[in-house]
């Protein structure tokens, strides 16, 4: 990859993607940083040796990418500071709620893509969910392809309302599987095990079974009822859960988050 690319936005999901392109050899000389905060530009100079500017300037124009890493609700602001230097770059962002819509009127330009990752992306396994907007072009699409698979992996959706439900799945997804983690080394305490000796249980289940899941072709269920004989510990514990209403309670949530994330681009995207 020989593009120059600049990143607005200097943050944690800025520094996993330059981390990942510095480690597939882009040249750190080839990546621009726009990062208003003197500690964040100092720590990406250090630790990437890119150049890192306060505002944007000049200097962006020769960029043939800009990878959009801001907070919602500075994404206006920034795009305005930025939009003379940048109009003739392909632009994607990693920003959450912000729809391609409001991103064209004030950018002034059609060649977006607009992402959905989420932090696993900061090791290099992250899952992010990919929109193009009709003026993209293939040739376009490979080069997000080729940032993006940086940090794990990637998917495209055809419909851009799509994202709100991978906001809400991906997305947010992480801190579901955090919570349950918090819970199940929880209990383990309880239970008359070590903090470290559930965490590291905890954690090593939830690594194993999505490994098994990725590898297996067979459904979901079916690879739940293996693991329950009836009448035994498993069974005992999904049958509570079932009786609790978990299921039925944690699909509940993640469309309370899709309602939130399209809420989202209507308060910020104006």
């Amino acid at each position: 990859m020989n593009s120059r690319i600049a990143f607005i936005g200097g943050g944690n999901m800025a520094g996993a993607i330059i981390g990942g392109l510095v480690k597939q050899g882009l040249a750190p000389s080839q990546i621009d940083v726009v990062e208003p905060f003197a500690e964040a530009r100092a720590r990406l100079q250090q630790q990437f040796g890119v150049t890192a500017m306060e505002q944007a300037g000049g200097a962006l124009a020769k960029d043939e990418l800009v990878v959009w890493a801001v907070k919602p609700q500075t994404f206006k602001d920034a795009a305005a500071q930025a939009r003379p230097h940048v109009r003739q770059a392909l632009h994607l962002s990693v920003a959450a709620g912000i729809r391609s819509d409001s991103m064209a009127a004030w950018l002034g330009t059609e060649r977006i893509v607009r992402s959905m990752p989420n932090t696993p992306a900061l090791v290099g396994k992250g899952m992010t969910a990919l929109f193009a907007r009709t003026a993209v072009s293939a040739a376009d699409q490979q080069q997000v392809e080729q940032v993006i698979a940086t940090t794990g992996e990637y998917l495209w959706v055809r419909e851009e309302q799509q994202l709100d439900a991978v906001t809400a799945l991906s997305g947010s997804g992480p801190a579901y599987v955090f919570y349950f983690l918090e819970a199940m080394t929880q209990a383990g305490a309880e239970m008359g095990l070590d903090e470290e000796q559930a965490r590291r249980l905890a954690v090593g289940t939830f690594a194993g079974a999505s490994e098994l899941a990725r590898a297996s072709s067979e459904p979901l269920q079916v690879l739940r009822e293996r693991v329950t004989s009836k009448g035994g510990t498993t069974y005992a514990a999904l049958t509570s859960m079932e009786q609790d209403g978990v299921k039925a309670a944690f699909v509940k949530a993640l469309h309370a988050a899709c309602q939130r994330a399209e809420e989202l681009g209507d308060e910020f995207g104006k």
